[in-house]
């Protein structure tokens, strides 16, 4: 054999190490967590007629146990992906979006903090974290074929206090500046959502109401698919945990609904609760100044997963830290990130004790513990109480630095390192128009105007909102207009009202359209003045209004520079002539939810009550993918136990595509109809 051909042959030797190395070497270094020590739990799964979960437990550690066996049969590729995002694995399941949030991970370290917290949650919280981790290790010694990657598993308790500590920053806003840091652009001065992402929710009094019935409304409004999407259940615990409502995957709690006596729904705030500091480096970038001293600045080597087609690539990348927390380094220098609730993991202590507290005083005593960083709460009960709490673990900020911009990294007097106490949030409790309400707005707008707060007994420094979403015009209009006490029907109306209001965001975006001088748009622009502001498909304009407004929502909701009008009312025409060609299909027509073999027509639209969030699919329609999604009403009559009714946009089979509970729910949705909730454990095997 000639020389070169033993070196090609050697070369091609070395080459196939390469690439069976790359396909193989995550699997091979992953390492799995010690799993909590076995205990043989008492659980009972029993699915109603829609496939709702109704998981029943002798203790609330079987329950957790259960809500995971449940949860991992209808979603346990998103409970994967949340587990994946835990270890530093997410890139290996899902390439470079995945690799985005592992460097998160490795920034924030949350794996660090949960080993630091976990003694600290109570026995109780830990036991039900440790059963919920037994039920996914379980479901996956029983399906060895559904994990997408090898080594993920077990997981324990801890595992899953972690999944909580990487995900609830990015619920307050950290997203916005971590992300323009690392892009090394300005960063933004609302550190609020990213996106068009919002929530509705109300409360009526017993007072208030036309039967003596006190009613919630349970709104929130996320992604339809993915990781942050709603799953319904209900539990039943014989240590007396019974609640019905939704959570994530990854959480063995439900996080919106009601027990006995009280529930609660969440809504996304976004006041002020991330700085960013410019630290003062030394040449070598291994310092930073502090108070007249230079200290060491943290940097760790990580490695990134990241997938691409066969392959595992390992992307090697540096983090830092300093005393502020969090350490970004850019072209124009190093920056600290600091943000409410960072290594902190009391959010599922409270979470925990709201779900099995009795009344109000109790309820309250589990809110002032501050665990939840940030997201308003409404709340009402069995005793007629309502009220809208502006919940944010508010920094405790000095006077004389602009919070809102980048602050001075080098002295600790712009370091703040406790938070307000609870008894200075914003709350509206029991008020007297015996109503509250909330749609992702400033908290003084959460009630009538002579019960509203007033804010200037709210410091500055608090960073509190004072946005007004369109649904924030439409319902507070809506409840005033209201001469009386509100029935049931009365709530509903305005809980699915499809208007808007010339006062909010859409008002100066549809202004700006009208704007337009271009004689080719003069049609169009004809059509959207005959419009009458209300998406209920009705009205010739109201796609071409769908499609405008969807253009518009994302700048508006952010309070942003709204965009160019001109390009995307031209883009607008182009659309709905290229797919229809009119401009006056019908709103039912164009705008869709589709789920498996299931396609039905919606009304609705962004940042309306009744609210469709919908891309443009490529047939050229509007598809429903956030908004409106699972929702809850919950009634206390007098003297009588609570029954609720609820929704869901699909089913509870969230990738379960053969079960009949995959989409058995869409053509109530549309239809803005109910199913009941059978809360009563000792009647729902009968149904």
């Amino acid at each position: 054999m000639s020389k070169w051909m033993r070196g090609l042959i050697g070369l091609l030797a070395a080459v196939a190490t390469v690439l069976v190395g790359l396909m193989s070497w995550d699997g091979l270094t992953a390492e799995a967590s010690i799993p909590d020590a076995p205990v043989r739990h008492e659980v009972r799964i029993v699915r109603d007629g829609y496939g709702v979960p109704h998981i029943i437990g002798k203790t609330d550690a079987d329950v957790g146990y259960g809500v995971a066996m449940a949860h991992a049969q209808d979603d346990f590729a998103n409970i994967e992906d949340v587990v994946a995002a835990v270890r530093g694995r997410a890139g290996a399941i899902t390439g470079e979006e995945g690799a985005k949030i592992d460097f998160a991970r490795g920034l924030l370290q949350p794996n660090e903090a949960a080993k630091v917290g976990y003694p600290r949650l109570s026995a109780a919280s830990r036991l039900v974290l440790e059963g919920y981790a037994r039920g996914l290790n379980e479901w996956v010694r029983t399906h060895p074929s559904a994990p997408r990657v090898r080594g993920l598993f077990p997981v324990n308790g801890e595992d899953i206090l972690a999944g909580f500590m990487l995900r609830s920053p990015f619920f307050i806003g950290l997203d916005k500046p971590l992300g323009a840091l690392v892009a090394g652009t300005p960063v933004p001065r609302d550190s609020g959502p990213a996106d068009e992402r919002g929530s509705n929710a109300f409360a009526v009094s017993a007072a208030r109401s036309d039967d003596g019935v006190t009613r919630l409304i349970v709104n929130s409004h996320q992604p339809w698919e993915g990781g942050v999407a709603w799953w319904e259940l209900v539990v039943h615990s014989d240590e007396g945990w019974d609640f019905a409502g939704a959570l994530f995957p990854g959480s063995p709690f439900p996080l919106v609904g009601h027990n006995k006596t009280l529930g609660w729904a969440n809504t996304v705030n976004r006041p002020d609760l991330v700085d960013v500091y410019k630290l003062e480096v030394d040449a070598a970038g291994e310092n930073y100044r502090f108070d007249g001293a230079w200290r060491p600045l943290e940097a760790r080597r990580i490695w990134l997963r990241v997938k691409m087609g066969p392959f595992v690539l390992p992307v090697p990348r540096t983090v830092y830290r300093s005393v502020h927390g969090p350490v970004i380094k850019n072209d124009q220098g190093f920056f600290a990130i600091r943000y409410a609730g960072i290594g902190e993991p009391g959010q599922i202590d409270q979470y925990y004790r709201l779900n099995k507290a009795r009344d109000f005083a109790e309820w309250s005593d589990a809110m002032a513990t501050q665990g939840v960083a940030g997201t308003n709460f409404v709340y009402a009960d069995a005793q007629g109480h309502v009220a809208m709490i502006y919940n944010a673990k508010f920094p405790k900020r000095p006077k004389g630095f602009d919070w809102k911009g980048v602050l001075p990294g080098n002295t600790s007097k712009a370091l703040w390192t406790g938070y307000e106490p609870y008894t200075a949030y914003p709350k509206v409790v029991d008020p007297a128009s015996g109503w509250v309400g909330n749609a992702n707005n400033t908290p003084f707008m959460s009630t009538a105007a002579t019960d509203e707060l007033d804010p200037k007994s709210f410091p500055e420094e608090m960073g509190i909102e004072t946005y007004i979403t369109n649904r924030t015009w439409r319902y507070y209009d809506l409840f005033a207009a209201v001469n009386g006490p509100i029935s049931r029907e009365a709530l509903l109306r305005i809980k699915f009202d499809k208007g808007y209001d010339k006062r909010s965001w859409a008002g100066r975006w549809m202004a700006a359209v009208l704007a337009v001088e271009d004689p080719a748009l003069a049609e169009a622009q004809a059509l959207l003045r005959s419009w009458d502001w209300t998406q209920d498909g009705e009205g010739a304009a109201d796609a071409l209004a769908a499609n405008v407004l969807g253009k518009g929502v994302r700048a508006g909701y952010g309070g942003v520079a709204l965009p160019d009008a001109a390009p995307e009312l031209r883009a607008a025409v182009d659309e709905l002539m290229a797919t229809f060609g009119t401009l006056t299909p019908s709103l039912g027509d164009y705008q869709r939810v589709r789920r498996g073999d299931v396609d039905l027509p919606v009304m609705g639209g962004p940042d309306a009550l009744r609210a469709i969030y919908a891309p443009v699919a490529e047939d050229g329609r509007r598809v429903g993918n956030n908004g409106d999604g699972f929702m809850m009403v919950v009634e206390w009559p007098k003297d009588g136990a609570v029954r609720s009714e609820s929704i869901h946009q699909f089913g509870a089979a969230t990738i379960r595509t053969k079960s009949p509970h995959y989409n058995d729910q869409v053509a109530l949705f549309v239809v803005e109809k109910w199913k009941p909730v059978l809360f009563d454990r000792d009647i729902v095997g009968a149904n």
